[in-house]
């Protein structure tokens, strides 16, 4: 079960996973995707094995919720068009836990080794989050040291570390005026 990494790129699972109701979640277009099944297919396969998804595996999207993750999602790629390429229900989604009851339900080498790289990037996430967490704590104890000649530098370091959400839409490189090749 070599070429985990080859599957599917980590960036691909990363940028599937939102913030939804509080949990980290990804919709099953997205993991139907990803284990390279249809979405009926998955969502039957889930129907079939109900027990196994209690509300904080798995939950259904309000029209709300939907919306909003349709507008995330539209940054990163282009809808299909065609006849059937649109959804009649809301997407479910599914939590870390309700993703790793996954690989019970679709019993493929493909579905146990995406499964593997999705808990993989979820534990990423959190060490991400952790890390984070902790260096703002060390921050915070810093600037109370500190006098507030250095608050410029706390706020600039506190800058970096808030993530961006706006999404970089330039593709391809720019050149500066100095000549210098930037992307």
């Amino acid at each position: 079960m070599g070429g985990v990494n080859m599957l599917v790129p980590v960036e691909r699972i990363e940028t599937s996973i939102l913030f939804v109701r509080g949990h980290k979640v990804i919709l099953d277009s997205d993991l139907a995707e990803l284990y390279g099944v249809e979405i009926r297919v998955l969502n039957q396969s889930v129907k079939r094995n109900a027990k196994r998804f209690p509300p904080d595996f798995m939950f259904q999207l309000d029209e709300a919720e939907y919306a909003d993750c349709e507008a995330l999602r539209s940054q990163f790629v282009i809808l299909k068009g065609g006849r059937g390429q649109h959804r009649k229900f809301a997407p479910f989604a599914f939590t870390e836990q309700g993703v790793a009851m996954l690989s019970s339900v679709l019993n493929s080498d493909r579905a146990i080794e995406v499964n593997i790289q999705i808990m993989r990037t979820f534990v990423k996430l959190r060490e991400m989050i952790a890390s984070n967490a902790e260096l703002a704590r060390r921050l915070e104890e810093l600037e109370q040291k500190y006098d507030a000649q250095f608050s410029v530098v706390f706020d600039a370091i506190r800058k970096m570390m808030t993530p961006t959400t706006k999404p970089n839409k330039s593709i391809g490189f720019q050149v500066e005026e100095d000549g210098e090749v930037y992307h």
